[in-house]
Formats: C-alpha cells, sequence, structure tokens
C-alpha cells in the first residue's frame, strides 16, 4: 500500500471497484432460514399479517405521522428531537428506519465490507409499513434493535412502544417507497450541506460504531454518496417542507411545530381533507349538541338549540367568503381599515331537513336569496331528483349549500352536481351541516376537492340502515314535529 494510503484521494479512489448492492446476492427477499440468527424464528419477520395501508376513518384519535428523512448525518435526529421536545405534552413514538435493516446472511457477512446499507433493498420495508399501520391503529408494536457491529438483529432484545398522538419516521429513504409516502401526514426533508454530512459521518461512524476512518470514507465514496445522488437527493421532491442546516435551523422547527400543534387539534379527517372544516369545540358546542341528540328532548328546546348551533355554522360558513378590503369614517372622524362582505351569495336548502337552516341563514345575511332542491331517496344510492327552484344567476354567486346531516353524502353529491350544471363553479360552493358521518366526507371531498364542507361535529359512522351514529335520528321530523 503506498504511504498515502491514508489520504482521502486514495480511498476514495480505492472504493472504484465492484460491490454488492442491498438486493440479496440470491436475488429474493431472505427467510429467517438464510440468515445468522436462523436457530430461534424471529418474532419480528414471522407472520407478519396482511394489512391496509388505510385506516378506519371512524377510528378514534388517529396520530399524526411525520416523516423526517434526509442525508446521511444532516441533522435529522436533531430535528426530531427538537420536536419532540417542544411536543412534551404528547404521547411521541420515534421510529427509525435504521431499525429496520435486514440481518446479513452468512454470505453477506464474509464480504460485509462490499454490502451497500443505503440501498432501498437494505431495509425490510415491509415490515416497516405493519409497524406503522398497526401504531397508527392503536395497537402496540416491538421494533427491532439491530446492532451495527454484528450487521444482525438482536434476538433477545427489542424496543416495546404503545399507542401514541404523534409518529416520527426518520431515515434516509423514508420518502423513497410511495406505500410509506402515503402513511404520513408530513414530509419534512432536512437539507445540510454535504461536506458537514460528510464531517458528522466520520466522527458518528469512529465513536459509536467503533469503524475507523479509512473504512468510513471508503463506505462514503463507494455507498452513501451514490445512493445519496440516486435515491435520497430525487425523494426530496416529495417533502411538504425542507429545513436548510438542520437543527440550527430553530425557526423552521418552531414553525413546524406550531403547525402539528393546529393539526393535532383537528379531526383526522381533517389531517386528510384540507377543504373540511370542523368548527372549535367548547363547552358550550358540546352542551348543545348532549341536548339535541337527547331523545326525550321537547321539540321547542330541540329547535332553540338546534338554530343556536346552526348560526354558529353558518357563521363559520360565512368567514370563508372572499372579502375585499373597505375604510370607512368612524363617528369620532377617524378612518378605520375593514373589509366589506360578499356581495354575490345565494343559500341553497335540500328540502326538507335543509330549510330548517334558512332562517340562520337570513338572520346572518339580509335579504339573502334561498333557492330549494328536493332529492328522493332511498337507501344508500337509490336517488331521484324531484324539484329545483335556484336563482336565475346562480352561476355568478358564492353557494351555501344547507343539509343539517351528512350521512352517505349521495344526495349530497347529487345536489353539488346539479349547482356544477348550473355553472357554479366548483370553489364557490360551501356545504354546511351541523353533523358529519365519515362515509358522507370520505364520498364528498373526494369527488369535490375544491368545494368547502363547514360541520360542527363528525360522527362515528353510518349502521347498515345508512343512519348516522350516534346521530340526531330524523332531523326534519323532530324539528318541524312531524315524527309523532
Amino acid at each position: 500500500m503506498p504511504e498515502d494510503s491514508t489520504s482521502i484521494d486514495y480511498v476514495m479512489e480505492k472504493a472504484s471497484g465492484p460491490h454488492l448492492s442491498g438486493l440479496r446476492l440470491d436475488g429474493l427477499i431472505s427467510s429467517p432460514s438464510k440468515s445468522n440468527n436462523s436457530s430461534s424464528p424471529s418474532p419480528f419477520r414471522s407472520g407478519v399479517p396482511s394489512f391496509s395501508l388505510i385506516s378506519d376513518p371512524a377510528a378514534p384519535n388517529q396520530p399524526f405521522v411525520i416523516g423526517v428523512s434526509g442525508g446521511t448525518a444532516s441533522g435529522k435526529t436533531t430535528v426530531c428531537d427538537m420536536i419532540i421536545q417542544q411536543l412534551h405534552d404528547h404521547r411521541i413514538v420515534l421510529v427509525n428506519q435504521d431499525s429496520f435493516y435486514r440481518g446479513l446472511t452468512s454470505e453477506e457477512l464474509e464480504r460485509a465490507q462490499e454490502y451497500n446499507f443505503d440501498h432501498p433493498d437494505a431495509f425490510d420495508t415491509e415490515q416497516l409499513l405493519h409497524c406503522i399501520d398497526t401504531l397508527k391503529s392503536g395497537q402496540p408494536y416491538q421494533i427491532p434493535i439491530y446492532d451495527f457491529k454484528t450487521h444482525q438483529r438482536k434476538s433477545d432484545a427489542f424496543r416495546q412502544v404503545n399507542a401514541c398522538d404523534v409518529i416520527i419516521l426518520e431515515g434516509i429513504l423514508v420518502f423513497h417507497d410511495s406505500r410509506v409516502r402515503d402513511l404520513m401526514n408530513m414530509k419534512i426533508f432536512v437539507d445540510t450541506d454535504a461536506d458537514v454530512r460528510l464531517a458528522r459521518r466520520i466522527r458518528r461512524d469512529t465513536v459509536e460504531r467503533g469503524r475507523d476512518v479509512d473504512s468510513v470514507l471508503e463506505q462514503y465514496a463507494k455507498f452513501v454518496k451514490p445512493a445519496f445522488d440516486d435515491f435520497v437527493l430525487p425523494s426530496k421532491k416529495y417533502a411538504d417542507v425542507i429545513i436548510p442546516r438542520g437543527g440550527d435551523n430553530h425557526v423552521a422547527v418552531d414553525l413546524i411545530v406550531q403547525h402539528i400543534h393546529t393539526k393535532l387539534g383537528q379531526h383526522d379527517l381533517c389531517k386528510i381533507y384540507p377543504n373540511l372544516f370542523v368548527i372549535q369545540s367548547t363547552f358550550q358546542i358540546r352542551g348543545m349538541h348532549t341536548l339535541i341528540r337527547e331523545k326525550d328532548i321537547s321539540k321547542h328546546d330541540f329547535v332553540f338549540y338546534s338554530d343556536r348551533l346552526i348560526r354558529l355554522v353558518v357563521e363559520h360558513g360565512l368567514g370563508h367568503l372572499p372579502f375585499t378590503e373597505k375604510q370607512v369614517v368612524t363617528p369620532t372622524g377617524s378612518v378605520y381599515s375593514g373589509v366589506d362582505f360578499c356581495k354575490k351569495l345565494c343559500g341553497v336548502s335540500i328540502i326538507r331537513s335543509g330549510e330548517s337552516m334558512e332562517n340562520a341563514l337570513r338572520a346572518c345575511c339580509k335579504g339573502i336569496k334561498i333557492g330549494k332542491i328536493l332529492i328522493h331517496r332511498e337507501g344508500d344510492n337509490g336517488m331521484q331528483l324531484i324539484y329545483e327552484k335556484l336563482p336565475s344567476d346562480i352561476s355568478e354567486r358564492h353557494v351555501l349549500l344547507l343539509d343539517p346531516v351528512l350521512g352517505t353524502g349521495n344526495c349530497a353529491s347529487q345536489a353539488i352536481e346539479l349547482l356544477i350544471r348550473k355553472g357554479v363553479p366548483e370553489s364557490h360552493i360551501i356545504f354546511l351541516n351541523l353533523i358529519s358521518a365519515p362515509e358522507g366526507i370520505h364520498c364528498v371531498c373526494k369527488r369535490f376537492p375544491l368545494l368547502k364542507i363547514v360541520t360542527s361535529e363528525i360522527d362515528q359512522c353510518l349502521n347498515e340502515d345508512f343512519r348516522v351514529i350516534p346521530g340526531l335520528g330524523e332531523y326534519g321530523d323532530r324539528y318541524f314535529g312531524t315524527d309523532e
């Protein structure tokens, strides 16, 4: 070996030879019987059940999933630690992609220096998916512990994690697989200068993983840098937020934490659909819902508290209308800079329950025009448009569509399609209701992503009779007194 063999140039040049990728030597995902610890079948790899990547929308308290990616030693762990510290009042689980390295086979161990640990095939992505899906369903999970010195998972140890509010998934390739990305509510890419990352990696691998500088540099030149260019950097385009300078960027981390706090206060479906808005719950709102959901409440009280809730929903919906800036002169002679309300506005009620919301709309918007749509519905999808009477210039107006209960969403979808056929832009429609079923929200929000839904509460589900549970019963009959 030449005298200058320890120089970076020599190590870099030496690393240009052939090497093994993260793909298994036999071209297949190895079974436990092919690994060194095959004497005791791994509890992590065997018998992994099939699972769905989309969790039950009606499941309560689904955790908020954050993906943190970036190059090696970019500061991902530091960013994760800062987020965890600022979210101290929530239950948080940190899942490292490194924990899901595949254990090397005996053949691969003999040539461990030639194995590419930065290739996507070096990770057990299927088990990572199972882990995240299990945690999202509220179940505990045993995360494997990978030994970087032996290149094997510890057979007698694991890390137990339990149900949580936030899941942080950290790793260089967590954005590479679309199935993993689809599980995330937020994707963060930590962007740090390549020289800084190399210096950090040398320090980390020599101190924490017992490697010498030459092997670290050789691995960096042969595997780490090419993998970054081929897999990590291209995945940057999937990030929602890019943090320059990593953990040194306190402003960026603070903004991210504020956003997470906001999302944690929302219903799970609001994290999926940006066009869904639930008015902020208070004890007053919960109390009024408690009253109108009580089956033995008097008709007078049912109407009174329903009207109060409807008024709140209408006011919230009006807040999503466009406005123009306007200045006025006050009685003191001063100038007040405010806003002017949207002039081109109308309401459309879906007969007959929707008519219960008309008084609240008229109380908020003096002289507003209100159209009507009657759709006969039977069961889940038996629908027929019976009657419609709409303002002649409705295509020029913003429309507040009124129906107190969003069930399957099929009736609402037909009403929305009618408005669109009449020339109303989808983005000009705001659908107001008191309660919504998750099934109806999925139906409407997926079909009409530009429309806005404003509701006061999201209920659990629909039953076999397509009734909202816990629901309000037959709202129109209860409101208009025809339930007897």
